[in-house]
């Protein structure tokens, strides 16, 4: 299941970079915490801030490969910036949380508060995970159009600051019933390793991993994050009463066959909608469909607690 034993426990000072992103939500105090976290657990951390969008990635690309592992405290986007930085180099990376959504984090069961959290990383294990790859942008987690989309879009700032995760909730439960009362659905065309799906949706996600926010909401039925494939989710409610039932189903981990949701499975997949709609990568918005994605069989290495 590409859990492998952690090479850090026979280092007795393992190296630690800790890339941060000092904009994040309570940034200096989550960085003064970490180091003494690091200091207790007898590792060795160098401290890198970043400036501006991608300079996590250039951060980790020039200095990564210098330590024993890589440490990341910001959002998502941080944490992915790193990873994809880092992908095929076989360098184990730890996420700790000091974003909105946490994402990743929470899917791999890493502790929120950092003092917990890096310990239980640098005595844990390692876990090779696939990456998604869209419009040149690695994500771990899922990516997508639709209602995910426009949650990220809309989730204004002081709320993210105020409510955390919350905030994302909130806003992608407004999304959805708008979706459904307006009627703001799309047309949309998947192409998935040849097969052509074409149906009316209200989102489509591209998943990795199959739950999120402490499996509180699953994507789909048998989704792996090591298994060379993403799972494609098409939701397509047609009222009020398909838009309860979908999400009764994804917190209820219910996948019977149902008529208002698709799964396919696939390495390489093309989406097309009408009208034209902005793609979503692990909380990030990227950039127009059409677009190709793809997957990166086993190519982050990521620390995670030993369970």
């Amino acid at each position: 299941m590409g859990v492998v034993d952690l090479p850090l426990l026979v280092v007795l000072t393992p190296r630690v970079l800790l890339i941060a992103n000092p904009a994040s939500r309570r940034g200096g105090q989550l960085e003064r915490a970490a180091l003494r976290a690091f200091r207790v657990a007898g590792a060795s951390c160098d401290v890198a801030r970043t400036e501006r969008s991608g300079h996590a990635a250039e951060i980790a690309r020039s200095r990564g490969r210098d330590y024993d592992v890589v440490f990341t405290l910001g959002g998502d986007g941080t944490a992915m910036e790193v990873a994809g930085a880092l992908a095929w180099s076989g360098i184990p990376i730890g996420v700790l949380a000091g974003g909105t959504g946490n994402l990743l984090g929470r899917a791999l069961g890493i502790p929120r508060a950092v003092g917990r959290a890096i310990p239980a990383l640098l005595q844990g294990s390692i876990r090779q995970i696939d990456l998604g790859v869209v419009l040149g942008h690695r994500f771990a987690v899922a990516a997508g159009v639709g209602i995910d989309s426009a949650m990220v879009q809309e989730t204004p700032r002081w709320m993210k600051r105020r409510l955390g995760v919350l905030a994302y909730t909130i806003m992608a439960t407004k999304a959805a019933l708008r979706a459904v009362v307006r009627g703001k659905y799309f047309q949309v065309r998947v192409e998935a390793d040849g097969e052509v799906i074409e149906r009316r949706a209200a989102a489509v996600m591209f998943a990795n991993f199959g739950a999120i926010l402490e499996d509180r909401i699953s994507f789909g039925p048998d989704i792996a994050v090591d298994d060379g494939v993403l799972d494609c989710c098409i939701f397509s409610p047609s009222d009020l009463n398909d838009a309860m039932r979908i999400m009764w189903r994804v917190t209820r981990r219910d996948f019977r066959p149902d008529r208002s949701i698709l799964y396919k499975k696939g390495t390489r997949f093309r989406v097309t909608t009408d009208p034209v709609l902005t793609l979503q990568a692990d909380g990030e918005l990227l950039g127009p469909t059409p677009a190709d994605i793809t997957v990166e069989p086993l190519a982050a290495h990521l620390l995670v607690p030993r369970r």
